[in-house]
């Protein structure tokens, strides 16, 4: 009985079936199925049963499920005890919010090369709603985005805040927010849900929402005339500068974003429960900085 036997047993379970597990482990399904079967012939017991919809484990395959998962802990123990940083050699698939890929992504990528020298990392950029979905289909190991998600086998570690402030463009002194387009993240999001409320209570049905996957591409409407925004205040320091948009005041806030390091934690990852600690220290470290610039700067309009 092998530690990779074992790891392959305890993804077909998790996965409900070889294919899923072949895919996830990135080997081929033969490969995933031959040892599963040498398993099987090591423990003289079958471990699944087939269904419709795949494999279920048998009672026999319960109880090795319950010592696999020990095993698993364990091994990660070591590897989190024992193993140097920078011997560490894998593959780290990162999903990232772009609130975050527009700020702090490139420092926590930085720090990451820094611990793990020898990781490889692949970045995905996209919207949070989407992050969760590549999270717990296990496309993704390690997300940054508007979190928390509420699931038993996902760990969330918490980040800064990002504050949000209202943006008109240059000429246009008071907005008229029953009437003027109102600039801010995509449909599927937590802002523009909230957003879209608070528009409907105050102004009616006569309230617009132009909603844009693209961060920077909101600014430039904004700065273009096409309406006002609400974004996230880290983002509009460079565009207040130039004088192309300034900030304003509505007479009432809108929420902070608040977003997550969001992982798999069973079964537990020593590598991805290590680069998450990284992004928070990261995350916090920026927010520390950008505070004292907003606090020397003495800008308003920060909601």
């Amino acid at each position: 009985m092998t530690f990779e036997q074992l790891k392959t047993f305890l993804t077909v379970a998790r996965m409900g079936g070889v294919r899923k597990a072949a895919e996830q482990m990135n080997v081929s399904q033969p490969a995933v199925s031959t040892r599963i079967s040498s398993l099987e012939t090591y423990l003289g017991t079958e471990l699944f049963s087939r269904v419709s919809t795949g494999v279920v484990l048998t009672r026999k395959g319960v109880l090795l499920r319950n010592h696999a998962e020990q095993i698993m802990e364990i091994m990660e123990r070591i590897k989190g005890d024992v193993m140097a940083e920078d011997s560490v050699s894998s593959l780290l698939r990162l999903g990232v919010a772009e609130t975050v890929a527009q700020t702090w992504l490139p420092d926590f990528l930085r720090a990451l090369h820094r611990s793990f020298p020898r990781l490889k990392i692949e970045v995905s950029v996209d919207i949070s709603v989407n992050l969760r979905e590549l999270l717990l289909d296990r496309s993704l190991d390690l997300t940054i985005l508007m979190g928390p998600i509420s699931d038993y086998s996902v760990d969330n570690l918490d980040l800064p805040p990002f504050e949000l402030s209202w943006y008109r463009p240059i000429d246009l002194a008071d907005p008229d927010l029953s009437t003027t387009p109102v600039i801010t993240y995509n449909r599927n999001s937590r802002p523009h849900r909230e957003l879209t409320q608070q528009l409907r209570d105050r102004y009616g049905s006569t309230a617009q929402i132009f909603p844009t996957n693209s961060l920077s591409t909101g600014f430039e409407m904004v700065a273009s005339g096409i309406g006002v925004g609400i974004l996230p205040h880290v983002l509009g320091h460079r565009l207040v500068e130039e004088k192309r948009i300034t900030t304003f005041d509505p007479g009432w806030q809108a929420t902070p974003l608040n977003f997550t390091a969001t992982y798999i934690g069973e079964p537990r990852n020593e590598l991805i429960s290590r680069a998450a600690r990284v992004a928070q220290k990261v995350a916090l470290e920026f927010g520390d900085v950008d505070r004292s610039a907003q606090g020397r700067a003495g800008q308003g309009g920060s909601l």
